[in-house]
């Protein structure tokens, strides 16, 4: 029994062979979400356009597929003194969308911003690779807050 084992007689893929992968909201909530405060699907997007404070979307060659990642803040519905800031990732294949989010208090720590900005970031570097883009971080320029200088305690 001789079995040919040689691809010798093989070309390579072409590369705009397409490829099929089933994905499912599930997966990836798993994969991509898995570090964020809440996920769910949803038909429609639920940021709040006047919450908006930035975005990133990226969108594959067809127009009907996209990844966008939304900075938002908003008041707490029962308790008007607290304020959230909320890192939204939205997944759009098809009409299917899924949404992460990575929120917390706005009078959080500097530790607990830094960590969610860098995880939802992370996921939306990921989920680009879906889209068929690449997205590299960034730099986000802030106002700083202004303040006094403290007071000296000697002089020269």
């Amino acid at each position: 029994m001789n079995i040919e084992t040689s691809l010798d007689g093989l070309a390579e893929p072409d590369w705009d062979s397409p490829l099929q992968i089933t994905l499912t909201p599930e997966l990836l909530a798993k994969t991509l979400m898995d570090t964020a405060t809440a996920v769910h699907t949803g038909w429609e997007s639920c940021v709040q356009n006047d919450a908006v404070l930035n975005q990133i979307v990226a969108m594959d060659d067809s127009g009907q597929n996209s990844v966008r990642l939304v900075e938002q803040e908003f008041a707490d519905e029962e308790d008007v003194d607290v304020v959230w800031h909320d890192w939204a990732l939205e997944i759009c294949v098809g009409r299917v969308m899924t949404i992460g989010h990575w929120h917390l208090r706005n009078d959080s720590p500097p530790v607990d911003w830094e960590w969610h900005a860098r995880q939802a970031e992370k996921a939306f570097q990921q989920a680009c690779v879906l889209i068929g883009r690449r997205a590299r971080r960034g730099l986000w320029v802030e106002e700083a807050m202004p303040h006094e200088l403290p007071p000296r305690s000697y002089r020269h």
